[in-house]
């Protein structure tokens, strides 16, 4: 009788751990999308070229290559000053403190025109 019981038992415990591991099963994979590459032709400046076959040449690469970095690191550094004005821009709006606030508001000025917009004041 009790071995029918453990039988049991053991049967039940392998169908649970059966279903356990068919709810872990990875699903199938589904193809994603990925981003691809463009063939772009674009022409450039012969001054802009000759600098893009300089950093070409010094990092070992393709001008192709040299292109895509270049512009990469453009667009990157478009979006960080994106974001640097909008923090400049969101410390300058909550701000309370009416000194602390033209501060705030001399670095926006600043971050929107450079940083020699403003002319410092040479008698005080």
């Amino acid at each position: 009788m009790l071995d029918g019981a453990v039988k049991a038992g053991s049967q039940l415990h392998q169908a649970g751990a059966l279903d356990i591991m068919r709810a872990m099963k990875r699903p199938s994979k589904i193809r994603t999308q990925t981003a691809s590459s463009v063939r772009q032709s674009v022409t450039i400046p012969a001054e802009l070229a000759i600098e893009v076959g300089r950093v070409a040449r010094k990092k070992h690469l393709t001008m192709s290559r040299a292109l895509v970095v270049l512009a990469q690191r453009g667009v990157e550094a478009e979006a960080a000053a994106r974001a640097s004005l909008n923090a400049t821009y969101r410390r300058f709006m909550s701000e309370a403190d009416p000194e602390r606030k033209g501060e705030a508001g001399k670095d926006l000025i600043r971050a929107i025109f450079g940083k020699d917009a403003i002319a410092e004041d040479s008698i005080l």
